[in-house]
């Protein structure tokens, strides 16, 4: 499946949405990580980096989605990145570095549970893609 192309709207939409939710939320935390920090209990230079990081991961999103057909494997490492931010985000609540808020605990499993809908749906949408070549 991998050495296959994908297409399909669906998929395209979805990698939008989340480019653009990526993206609005990477400026977000990047830009007000002093504030943001104490209300949630997080610490402001890694609410900072993570801002930063989100920035090219949503210019990536944004190319693919405007691609009509590409391979598998960046839709496979979109997916992969989306799991792994679900992940993390987990043991930052139960292992992190500084003890969240409410709020804070609120915000990232807010954050995890959407970055977890776009996975399934990413998912499902390489998964109609592919099948369409089939």
């Amino acid at each position: 499946m991998s050495l296959k192309n994908v297409s399909g709207s669906l998929l395209r939409r979805v990698l939008l949405l989340d480019g653009v939710a990526s993206g609005a939320m990477g400026l977000l935390m990047a830009a007000a990580a002093g504030p943001m920090g104490p209300l949630l209990g997080l610490d402001p230079a890694l609410l900072r980096t993570a801002g930063l990081g989100l920035i090219p991961f949503a210019l990536l999103l944004g190319y693919l989605a405007s691609r009509a057909t590409l391979p598998a494997w960046p839709v496979w490492f979109v997916v992969a990145v989306n799991a792994l931010w679900v992940v993390d985000s987990v043991l930052l609540m139960t292992h992190g570095p500084t003890t969240p808020t409410g709020l804070g605990v609120l915000f990232v499993a807010a954050q995890a549970a959407a970055v977890a809908l776009f996975a399934v749906l990413e998912y499902a949408g390489l998964r109609r893609g592919t099948a369409a070549l089939a």
